[in-house]
């Protein structure tokens, strides 16, 4: 799995996803480790290469998406202009990821205005169908197809 390869990239020039890929580092994580916590300062974002991440609410952990899928892009709120995280990221399989730091993006979004705005745009999108995902579980479970 290569960040070219990512959902998040697709139609980006080359140029920006090999400078995304040289501003980013690759880091391997082993199972049970946390990458960030709820109310962590959100100063990276993760590009999944390999494994398995859950992330969670609350206080009693609930597992509200799952990041298995490579090239799955999560720690959004690093990207958005969020302070800090708005979940906790455990490692449940040994993973292996890129991490990208806030600013070098912003940087990079800043040299390359025409393919930050392309990044951003499918930024959203995956924000949005997480989003619709959530929407269909809550329905789920509101008609009693889901147990807690």
């Amino acid at each position: 799995m290569y960040i070219q390869q990512a959902d998040l990239t697709r139609g980006i020039g080359r140029d920006f996803v090999k400078a995304l890929t040289d501003i980013s580092v690759k880091e391997v994580y082993e199972q049970g480790d946390i990458l960030f916590r709820k109310g962590d300062p959100a100063d990276h974002a993760y590009l999944l290469l390999m494994g398995r991440v859950h992330l969670k609410m609350g206080e009693t952990g609930h597992v509200v998406h799952i990041v298995s899928r490579p090239g799955e892009t999560f720690g959004w709120s690093s990207l958005v202009g969020r302070d800090v995280f708005s979940s906790t990221a455990e490692c449940v399989l040994p993973t292996n990821l890129r991490k990208l730091h806030r600013d070098d993006l912003q940087n990079l979004v800043e040299k390359d205005p025409a393919n930050g705005l392309i990044f951003f745009k499918r930024l959203s999108g995956m924000l949005g169908e997480r989003l619709l995902e959530s929407y269909a579980r809550y329905e789920k479970l509101f008609r009693g197809e889901i147990f807690v």
